[in-house]
């Protein structure tokens, strides 16, 4: 690349310098477009629980190295003239911790999404519950729910 080059772009890039990304933001002045907003389904939710959840059971089983041959190869390589034992101990070590961070990592998602869930649920109950009181409250005050002298549907 030519220096003039280089400094074309420079310049370029200086002049669009107010210009920037937003993350989590609307544009000034923008409009409620529900464009790009997340929307998050009970389905959804659940497929990425039960992934998790198989995720997290499987890791242990299937993607950990066994470690009486891979420590007992750290140990024999040195004897049979090899300098390779104490790195090949050094990445078992690292893949085990590695392993047990992402395992972990699976776990906490599963049981974050079952509390979410939980938690939820009772709110959507209060919120029933607040909503029908207040339809409750609104029908005994409505003149037009039952004619005049004789009871509203709330009074029964």
């Amino acid at each position: 690349m030519a220096w003039a080059e280089w400094e074309q772009l420079k310049a370029e890039a200086a002049d669009k310098a107010g210009t920037q990304m937003r993350l989590n933001t609307a544009e000034p002045g923008g409009g409620g477009s529900k464009k790009g907003d997340l929307a998050v389904n009970q389905t959804d939710l659940s497929g990425v629980r039960d992934d998790a959840d198989k995720l997290h059971n499987r890791l242990w089983n299937e993607a950990r190295v066994a470690v009486p041959t891979s420590e007992t190869a750290a140990g024999d390589l040195p004897k049979q003239g090899f300098e390779l034992g104490g790195a090949l101990q050094h990445v078992a070590d690292r893949w085990d911790v590695q392993l047990k961070s992402l395992k972990d990592a699976c776990g906490h998602i599963a049981n974050h999404i079952d509390f979410t869930k939980y938690v939820h649920q009772g709110d959507d109950q209060y919120v029933l519950n607040r909503v029908s009181s207040i339809a409750t409250l609104d029908q005994a005050f409505d003149d037009h729910n039952a004619p005049k002298g004789e009871k509203n549907k709330a009074d029964n």
